[in-house]
């Protein structure tokens, strides 16, 4: 557009420099970023540039700038205080040239600082720069580099996880007013997957004789991103519980995902079958395996769900489509649950994501469905998942009344206030209620916690016991001692396209993600949405493990009563070994088996178990950081299990001692010691406890107030005398034990019964009973509920 003035005809004799006025016409007024990289390798550690070319604005006295990227990315968090040490990011101020008559910009210095949440959803990570004593011309720069390292910094470590057009997004504020304005163009990059780690086999835990199923092949990165174009050639074989085999060739895909689909296997032979899978490439030796028990099963083998997804629709990673084939064509997910922020998402991505879900929607193959996450404060009720099992249009953003079915209404591209719409979480059931066959709600613990004040009986039917925020064993519980009639599910919470599971980050999202199993009639919509609502699952911790539990002809979900000749009968399915199972009547646990100590422990094997969380609500991580103290004997191996993701480690430090350095979101981590001999062992255990570093420097730790340090002293002999030794520490199920193991390999298939006349169950009394079960590995089940009125005497 043409300016609608012109000096040089309209403004009579003036004094400016010379030339200024139309070199400043020539800017972009508010600026220009730009960046020295177009992509960068998911969790690399580098130096990365960006530039600030400041506008025709100028930068008045005062003014600041942000930086920004999205909250949910785990980029390695920056520090401003040690330009020797790790992801040091810096500013500095760098003159444009003058033109005849204009005076140097007057800035004397640029203070940078670093704020979790500097800005506004989704960019709210921020890096601050302030003006100080001076303002700045049109055409000057500001350097930013983030792992500034002419120190001698190691450099910054980039977000773990792939991303397609990830932006750094610059604000400025030119007057000095607190007012910021959007500088046009973003610095794009593309986040890509590193070099071949580790080959992946995904293949149900259990099937039918002769039925047919497919497995699925991949190969990741380090960080758990599935690498991409490299079609390796491999060997599938299938090891049957006789001894005989059977090889099938596979290559995996061209182009994409390093993905190979093998459809039709089919067991002939009842009992476990041993998968294996191997790709050459080397030097690296790429194999997997995984475990299939074919059995007489009464339905459909288990389905698993992912019945929490996210997608760039509103705080997710990558778009929509990207997201849910990825669930169905490198997760092999069964399931699959889209679920938009409600408040968040416009009206025009909703259609367009319904639309998409009913296209990919095939019965036998790949059953998914729409749904919204209604994003109530705690205050008001807390994360409701709305799954929207019917067929056609979900009644969604508005009802057939036209009432607006959102929590509130806000995005990045609304204006003005926000609007509330179904607000409290009673509106939200008021909503569904009349329809709560097509409206499955489920309360989770994510950032906002749900709050179990409030229940619907017909419309909230299941729990998420589990999901990339943590493992929530305690809202289960409390639902279920509460009177609610409620099952488990877990599911990834995905905000960073990898669901089905899901990979465990590095910042908030710190534990793999979940998944549901579904034992449904019919591989279907219909069938699996009744499935849902009958409570007919179990929850996992990601893996393709199986469980249930039975009274009689009564399933997991199921209400009934009973005299108590019947007992109870379990089932657990997993690939680790299975070391504890557990009976919780609600809340309290009333029958227990400890394979460790079933198959005899070892003289001279020990472990050091961390977990739990330090609070309910959103930054709720243990970050662990101790040692292992072991005297009067050899210390010989150590060996670490449970631990997510390359920057929770141990190591030994020296002939006595291994340190460890974990966070725990809910979920455990074990240390394996090897020592000469246990009983001779005197053994010491250091830890302290810090918070997610929230705002502030994540050089300077942050102590959990409740339990800042721990210390353990025990001996090996009192250990074998006693069984294990457990702090419990103040916090969410947060503990450390050092509990002996056995050297015996742990059973992969663990059933029995449980006698229900010795638990003392209470007559005439619904006692809701599920099952737990942790392998070796800290990978963990849940069952649903049976709820069991006992009619004894």
């Amino acid at each position: 557009m043409t300016h609608p003035f012109d000096p040089a005809r309209e403004a009579g004799d003036y004094i400016a420099p010379r030339g200024l006025y139309e070199q400043n016409k020539g800017k972009p007024f508010l600026g220009r970023l730009s960046c020295d990289r177009q992509q960068l390798v998911a969790g690399e550690w580098t130096e990365l540039t960006l530039v600030y070319e400041v506008g025709a604005s100028g930068l008045a006295d005062g003014a600041w700038l942000k930086l920004a990227f999205k909250f949910y990315s785990d980029w390695a968090l920056f520090q401003t205080t040690d330009p020797r040490a790790a992801n040091f990011v810096s500013a500095e101020y760098q003159a444009g040239p003058l033109v005849p008559g204009q005076s140097p910009a007057t800035v004397q210095h640029l203070k940078v600082r670093f704020d979790q949440k500097g800005h506004e959803r989704p960019f709210q990570k921020a890096v601050l720069i302030d003006i100080v004593d001076g303002y700045l011309n049109p055409g000057d720069r500001i350097v930013i580099r983030l792992g500034d390292r002419r120190h001698g910094g190691a450099g910054t470590r980039v977000q773990s996880f792939v991303e397609q057009g990830f932006r750094f997004r610059m604000f400025i504020d030119p007057l000095g007013s607190s007012k910021f304005a959007e500088v046009p163009g973003d610095c794009v990059l593309d986040i890509v997957p590193g070099s071949p780690a580790r080959l992946q086999l995904i293949a149900p835990r259990l099937v039918g004789v002769g039925e047919a199923f497919d497995t699925l092949v991949r190969l990741d990165d380090a960080w758990g991103n599935t690498c991409r174009d490299m079609p390796l050639a491999g060997m599938l074989t299938l090891h049957g519980p006789d001894g005989a085999a059977e090889a099938r060739p596979f290559t995996l895909a061209t182009e994409g995902w390093a993905v190979a689909r093998l459809s039709a296997h089919r067991l002939a032979a009842t009992g476990e079958w041993r998968l294996t899978a191997e790709v050459a490439h080397p030097p690296l030796s790429l194999a997997a395996q995984a475990y299939v028990t074919a059995a007489e099963l009464p339905g459909l083998r288990p389905l698993y769900a992912d019945l929490h997804v996210h997608s760039d629709d509103t705080i997710g990673t990558n778009d929509t489509r990207y997201n849910l084939s990825y669930g169905r064509d490198v997760a092999g997910l069964d399931v699959l649950g889209y679920t938009a922020n409600d408040f968040n998402i416009t009206e025009a991505r909703w259609n367009q994501a319904v639309a998409l879900i009913h296209a990919l929607n095939e019965p036998g193959r790949f059953v998914c469905y729409p749904g919204t996450e209604w994003c109530g404060n705690s205050a008001a009720g807390g994360d409701r998942n709305i799954v929207f099992l019917g067929e056609g249009k979900p009644r969604f953003p508005f009802d057939e009344q036209g009432r607006l079915m959102r929590s509130f209404e806000w995005n990045e591209f609304t204006q003005g206030t926000i609007r509330p719409g179904t607000w409290p979480v009673d509106d939200l059931y008021a909503a569904y209620a009349d329809d709560p066959e097509c409206h499955l709600m489920i309360p989770h613990v994510g950032g906002r916690r749900c709050n179990l004040d409030w229940h619907h009986p017909q419309l909230e039917r299941l729990v998420e016991v589990g999901s990339a925020w943590g493992q929530f064993h305690w809202v289960y519980a409390e639902a279920l001692a509460r009177g609610y009639r409620v099952g488990a599910v877990a599911n990834s919470d995905e905000h960073q396209g990898r669901c089905g599971g899901g990979v465990p980050a590095t910042a908030v999202f710190g534990s793999r993600g979940g998944l549901t199993g579904v034992l449904a009639a019919r591989f279907d919509r219909q069938a699996v949405g009744q499935a849902l609502r009958a409570r007919r699952t179990f929850a996992t911790t990601g893996e393709r493990s199986f469980a249930s539990l039975r009274l009689g002809e009564h399933w997991m979900g199921d209400v009934c009563t009973t005299d108590g000749a019947t007992p109870l009968a379990y089932r657990l399915l997993g690939d680790a070994g299975w070391e504890r199972v557990q009976l919780f009547r609600g809340d309290q646990c009333i029958w227990s088996r400890d394979l460790h100590r079933e198959l005899g422990w070892s003289g001279t094997r020990v472990r050091v178990r961390v977990g739990g969380a330090r609070i309910k609500d959103r930054y709720r991580g243990a970050y662990w950081d101790g040692s292992i103290d072991v005297r009067g004997t050899n210390l010989r191996a150590v060996h670490a299990l449970g631990f997510d993701h390359a920057e929770q480690t141990t190591w030994r430090e020296d002939t006595t001692t291994v340190c460890f350095k974990t966070a725990t979101h809910g979920d455990t981590d074990s240390i394996e010691l090897t020592l000469g001999e246990l009983r001779d062992a005197h053994i010491t255990v250091n830890a302290r406890i810090d918070g997610y570093v929230k705002v502030g420097s994540p050089l300077k730790r942050q102590p959990f107030v409740h339990a800042p340090e721990v210390e353990v002293r025990i001996s090996g002999a009192e250990l074998l005398a006693r069984g294990s030794f457990q702090e419990e520490l103040p916090g969410t199920e947060l503990v450390l034990s050092v509990e002996p193991v056995t050297d015996a390999a742990l059973p992969r298939d663990v059933s029995g019964e449980v006698d229900l006349l010795s638990l003392g169950l209470q007559a005439g009394v619904e006692h809701p009973l599920f099952i737990t079960a942790r392998q070796r590995d800290q990978s963990r089940v849940w069952t649903s509920a049976l709820f069991v009125t006992t009619a004894m005497g």
